[in-house]
C-alpha cells in the first residue's frame, strides 16, 4: 500500500511552493525593472543576501512538487537538474557578473544560494 501523507504535509508543500513562487517572481521583477533603469550589478533588494534568488525560488517550487510526490524518484531527477543544469548556469552567470568592479566585494558579503549554508 502507498501511504498518503497527512494534511499538514500538503500544507507544508503548498506553502513551500507559494514561497518559492514569490521569491522567484519578486527577484525576476526586480531584475527586469532595475536593468530597465540602469545597467550593472544588482546588489540590493532580493539580491542583497544571495546572488541567485530566482534560482532559489525555482528550486523551492520543484522541491515542493517532489515532496508532494512522496517518492525518491523525483529527488533523483531534481538532483540531476540542480546539480548539473542549475549549478552550471549559476557558475556561468557568476563569470558574467565578475566583469563588474564591485563584484569582488559583493561576492564576499553574499551567499551563493542559501544564506548561512551555501
Amino acid at each position: 500500500a502507498y501511504p498518503l501523507p497527512a494534511p499538514a504535509w500538503y500544507a507544508l508543500c503548498v506553502s513551500l511552493c507559494l514561497l518559492g513562487c514569490i521569491i522567484m517572481t519578486a527577484s525576476d521583477v526586480q531584475k527586469y525593472c532595475t536593468l530597465k533603469l540602469r545597467q550593472g550589478l544588482i546588489t540590493d533588494g532580493m539580491f542583497s543576501r544571495i546572488r541567485h534568488p530566482n534560482y532559489l525560488g525555482e528550486m523551492m517550487v520543484y522541491g515542493a512538487f517532489a515532496l508532494l510526490a512522496w517518492h525518491w524518484i523525483p529527488w533523483l531527477v531534481l538532483a540531476y537538474f540542480w546539480g548539473v543544469l542549475f549549478s552550471t548556469n549559476m557558475v556561468i552567470k557568476e563569470a558574467s557578473m565578475a566583469r563588474y568592479p564591485e563584484w569582488a566585494a559583493y561576492r564576499k558579503r553574499t551567499w551563493w544560494l542559501l544564506p548561512g549554508i551555501l
